[in-house]
């Protein structure tokens, strides 16, 4: 189903609500990463070229108590934004009210205001969070249109994204109508072959995400943490190396429904202590000594998922190969990373989360297709689950 964009819809003159998602990583009060905004920055342009004036929100952390709100208001996002579009952002520190109500009244075709974060409305009963009807209805009566362009929280049922969909026409921004056709178009229609890579810590977090990619998938790569619950489940000795004991029956059962479409390492990195300084010897998976833990993948395993990934017209990635964290044990997803950055012909889709601050990280942003902006968003559309938000927009 094609789903309404902000082109759809006539912004002259408009009072525009935009839902962003602009929960970016914060430390002292200062932004250390401003992807998040920059992501949101086509839609909010496209908006202010066609005379709209701009009301923008997001939330912002978890805002559990009164005293959360000193370190999570969006007063520092505003002053980012305001850099970054090159004009004057107007912040209210409100989520509601007549100070809030008189200065969207106040606006001029092409003016932006950004409220408070959404989730202040936690505080007293997780408003935002739980829905209310009230602040749904609230929200929309500050607007004419109502733009989604937060992904990120595509798979929560809030206020501010599904609550003001009830009450005003809905269409997608730039960023969310990518996310829907890259993310959405691994589920629904891929161009095949398709490989896709999982990694990251714990099987429990990805039991949906695989089984719903064997039935799209032709070869599922799995490495990271959650590789040695599989390993562990054909007999090896795995070590002291990530384990969670009460999914091997799992992993059993879905290695042998899936036989070699799922592939898992031949190598790893071991060391006697979680730490970058550790001394580190590469064996075959068939070799862990039992008094030591795997914390990344070898060059051999990297090497056989290059050959995995020969002819793919598609590739989804999820997860690091290892404590890409330690630099030491890296070299997993950077070369992973490498593998699937050199594919020249295939629709390659970073799904968020560790995998997408990897690729940043290692400096391959440009060399994807797409990264998403959502971790636990792309997770559940990669699961094939219906997500709230994006049920909530209208359809063409």
């Amino acid at each position: 189903m094609t789903k309404k964009d902000v082109t759809d819809v006539a912004l002259k003159g408009k009072v525009v609500l935009v839902r962003a998602d602009f929960n970016v990583p914060m430390k002292d009060g200062e932004i250390t990463n401003d992807n998040r905004i920059v992501q949101a920055l086509p839609t909010l342009q496209y908006i202010l070229e066609q005379g709209g004036k701009v009301v923008v929100f997001s939330h912002l952390g978890k805002v559990k108590e009164e005293s959360d709100k000193e370190k999570l208001s969006l007063a520092p996002v505003a002053k980012r934004l305001s850099e970054k579009l090159d004009k004057e952002v107007t912040f209210i520190p409100e989520t509601r009210g007549e100070k809030l109500e008189t200065a969207i009244e106040a606006l001029n075709e092409g003016d932006v205001l950004m409220f408070e974060n959404t989730r202040f409305e936690d505080v007293d009963g997780k408003k935002e969070s739980k829905n209310d009807p009230e602040l749904g209805k609230y929200w929309a009566s500050l607007g004419d249109v109502f733009v989604n362009d937060a992904f990120g929280t595509a798979h929560r049922e809030h206020a501010s994204n599904v609550g003001i969909s009830t009450h005003l026409e809905t269409v997608a921004g730039f960023l969310m109508e990518k996310e829907i056709k890259f993310i959405g178009g691994v589920v629904e229609n891929p161009d095949k072959p398709v490989v896709a890579i999982l990694g990251g810590a714990k099987v429990s977090d990805k039991i949906g995400v695989i089984e719903n990619l064997l039935n799209i998938a032709d070869k599922v790569l799995i490495g990271g943490g959650m590789a040695y619950t599989f390993l562990k489940a054909q007999g090896k000795e795995i070590g002291l190396s990530l384990l969670e004991a009460d999914r091997i029956d799992f992993a059993k059962d879905l290695l042998e429904r899936a036989g070699d479409q799922i592939v898992l390492p031949v190598d790893g990195k071991v060391a006697k202590e979680f730490s970058n300084d550790a001394e580190i010897t590469t064996v075959s998976m068939d070799e862990i000594p039992a008094d030591q833990e795997s914390l990344d993948v070898g060059p051999e395993t990297v090497e056989l998922f290059k050959k995995q990934l020969e002819g793919a017209k598609t590739v989804v990635w999820n997860g690091p190969m290892g404590v890409f964290e330690f630099s030491n044990f890296a070299q997993g997803t950077i070369g992973v990373c490498e593998a699937i950055a050199e594919l020249k012909d295939a629709t390659t889709i970073i799904g968020g989360g560790d995998s997408a601050a990897a690729a940043m990280q290692l400096g391959f942003e440009e060399d994807f297709t797409h990264i998403s902006t959502g971790g636990g968003a792309s997770l559940e559309y990669l699961e094939g689950k219906e997500l709230p938000g994006i049920k909530a927009i209208a359809n063409k």
